[in-house]
C-alpha cells in the first residue's frame, strides 16, 4: 500500500489548474491524510487566503521549497 509522501502542514502546489475555475487557488497546505484511491495516497488541503479546501491525489501536487532564511 502507497505511503503518504508529504507531510501534515506542507505547502504544496497543484500540478494543473485544467478544468478549475479561474478563482481556485494554486498552493494549498496540507491538513489531513486520507485514503489510498487508485493506487495514489489522497489529501485535504486548504488555501487560507483564499477559503478553500479540497481533497486531492498525490499525483496532482508537487511540493514547494521552503523559502531560504
Amino acid at each position: 500500500m502507497p505511503i503518504h509522501r508529504f507531510p501534515i502542514g506542507q505547502t504544496v502546489r497543484l500540478k494543473s489548474m485544467k478544468g478549475l475555475s479561474p478563482k481556485a487557488a494554486d498552493v494549498y497546505r496540507i491538513t489531513a491524510f486520507l485514503p489510498v484511491r487508485d493506487n495514489s495516497p489522497q489529501y485535504r488541503m486548504r488555501n487560507d487566503d483564499v477559503a478553500q479546501e479540497r481533497v486531492t491525489q498525490e499525483i496532482d501536487i508537487e511540493p514547494i521549497a521552503a523559502a531560504a532564511e
